[in-house]
């Protein structure tokens, strides 16, 4: 280690190092997050502090430490336990994810500290299959707000095809990096990732403006009706009726005949058919817990056949405007 080809980050890294946990997660309480990955990802590759470097870095602080003869420090364990110490576990939680994505910088990094305006105007003119690309690297509610700024057809073939990325190889994030770099100066970390999908979809419209994640899915059935329907079954699915108010569960149960609701509960939890239960007639409720009770051996594609009917009832709905869902496209959770 060359105190000389320290830079600022890994200098501070070392003090902190030096100093303590206990000093380390003070200092971070007063430090931005972007600033605690800095150092904290310096920290982490940091094995072993020299006692020359030890002494130059403490020069401007305290004579008494200038004697250090080195420092065999656990960098990983160290942080871990330092940003932990600042006491919001909530934030410990999202800068440890960040910082363990590698000791190197994450892919697109600097465009996930970006403003949204700015990414789309970078990115506009870019072809679709790029845009998913960049854009299934960054946070969810990120990759909404950079939408956001594209047209709806655009919007909607972006999607199309971050559903259907699984994983993308160094080379081609490379490529992706290379193309950037004169605009905004990306680092590309080295690993293979998990970018894409159908689950990362999901995340993505669920915080987009309301009415955005209809309009596209609606566009991507044109194109693959089978994932479209694959993403509106995780956006909503049949354990989620718990959290619908009892006049929107009204009106979805009435148009669910008993043969297909009956069916529907046969792996449904007791918090749901409760809630079910109490939404529907005693009589009504007492004949399907009948049913239910004698009910043989049944195949779960028959039962979750049946709960798509409902869920499909349900979204035809809110699509109507008839009733809310809750947590869905950027709507207020219902209490």
């Amino acid at each position: 280690m060359d105190f000389t080809k320290l830079s600022g980050a890994e200098k501070a890294a070392v003090l902190l190092l030096c100093l303590g946990e206990e000093a380390t997660a003070k200092v971070f309480e007063q430090l931005t997050d972007s600033e605690v990955r800095m150092i904290s990802r310096s920290m982490m590759t940091i094995d072993y502090v020299p006692s020359d470097v030890a002494k130059q870095v403490f020069a401007a602080y305290n004579k008494a430490q200038q004697g250090i003869s080195g420092l065999f420090v656990k960098g990983s364990e160290f942080t871990k336990k330092a940003i932990s110490a600042t006491g919001n576990q909530q934030r410990f939680k999202a800068l440890m994810e960040q910082v363990a994505s590698g000791t190197e910088a994450r892919p697109l990094e600097t465009i996930s500290m970006m403003e949204p305006r700015m990414v789309a105007s970078i990115l506009e003119h870019e072809h679709p299959q790029t845009l998913a690309l960049i854009l299934s690297t960054q946070r969810p509610e990120h990759t909404g707000k950079i939408l956001s700024h594209f047209s709806e057809e655009l919007k909607s073939e972006v999607m199309y095809r971050i559903a259907k990325i699984e994983k993308v190889s160094p080379e081609v994030i490379t490529q992706i990096e290379e193309a950037l770099q004169r605009e905004i100066g990306v680092v590309v970390n080295k690993e293979q990732q998990q970018v894409g999908g159908i689950d990362k979809v999901v995340e993505i419209l669920t915080r987009m403006e309301k009415g955005v994640d209809r309009n596209i899915l609606i566009r991507m059935e044109e194109t693959d009706p089978d994932l479209a329907e694959a993403i509106r079954r995780k956006m909503f699915t049949f354990d989620d009726l718990t959290g619908v108010d009892d006049a929107a569960l009204q009106k979805i149960l009435k148009e669910i005949n008993t043969d297909t609701l009956t069916m529907s509960l046969k792996t449904a939890s007791e918090e749901l058919k409760k809630k079910i239960f109490n939404n529907i007639s005693k009589r009504a409720g007492e004949m399907i817990q009948e049913d239910l009770d004698i009910m043989g051996p049944t195949k779960l594609s028959d039962v979750e056949a049946m709960q798509q009917v409902i869920i499909k009832t349900a979204l035809r709905l809110e699509d109507e405007g008839a009733i809310i869902l809750p947590g869905r496209g950027g709507r207020d959770v219902l209490v």
